[in-house]
């Protein structure tokens, strides 16, 4: 007799219900309470890296409802306006975010992702070169200033601290993340100020 095999939807949403069952369970029908705005006042920008899953909590002794937690390709920045400043902009002045935590990693793909290769692999996929061509200018400016991943987090602290949409009471700093012995290394302390970095060169224009 053939085994049916469950997609991938259907195992999520299997895991859905056991997961929900054992919170009704311990917490009733209301379900488990959790605090909307960041009880620790801290706001993290970090990479989108499956070895950073559930581990970058952990390693910085971040509980549910403690943080928001902000992932992207490379932690990147790429405008003064991009996604990741409209979403440090709520957390800030909506939900009371005072530090922001740029954590980066070690072995990152983004070191590697190059906008020729990437374009060649959505043609393959079927997107048309039309499409490619709207978006070069923006992928070229992304993927192409990020060479090393420290480097990326000291540019991307330096991006926030000239943001003139991020208030200057507030601290953010630089770190890099072992993604294998989850060793976390500063490499800037926003309680500092730090004449450099609000000099350097970070435009993001095409």
């Amino acid at each position: 007799m053939e085994v049916a095999v469950m997609s991938l939807l259907e195992e999520v949403l299997k895991a859905n219900e056991a997961y929900v069952a054992d919170i009704i369970k311990e917490y009733g029908e209301a379900g488990m309470p959790s605090p909307k705005t960041p009880q620790r006042h801290i706001a993290i920008l970090t990479c989108m890296d499956t070895r950073l899953v559930d581990l970058l909590e952990r390693t910085m002794g971040i509980d549910r409802g403690d943080a928001n937690v902000i992932r992207v390709a490379g932690n990147c920045i790429t405008d003064v306006f991009s996604d990741v400043i409209r979403s440090l902009v709520v957390s800030i002045y909506e939900l009371g975010a005072k530090e922001i935590f740029i954590v980066g990693h070690e072995d990152c793909g983004m070191e590697k992702t190059c906008p020729d290769e990437l374009s060649k692999r959505m043609i393959d996929r079927g997107i048309s070169p039309e499409a490619i061509t709207m978006i070069r200018c923006e992928m070229d400016r992304w993927a192409n200033n990020f060479c090393h991943s420290e480097q990326n987090v000291i540019k991307a602290v330096a991006q926030l601290r000239q943001n003139p949409l991020i208030p200057n009471d507030v601290k953010i700093h630089g770190l890099m993340l072992n993604p294998y012995t989850s060793k976390l290394i500063l490499l800037v302390d926003g309680n500092k100020p730090n004449e450099e970095l609000d000099s350097m060169a970070v435009c993001t224009c095409c």
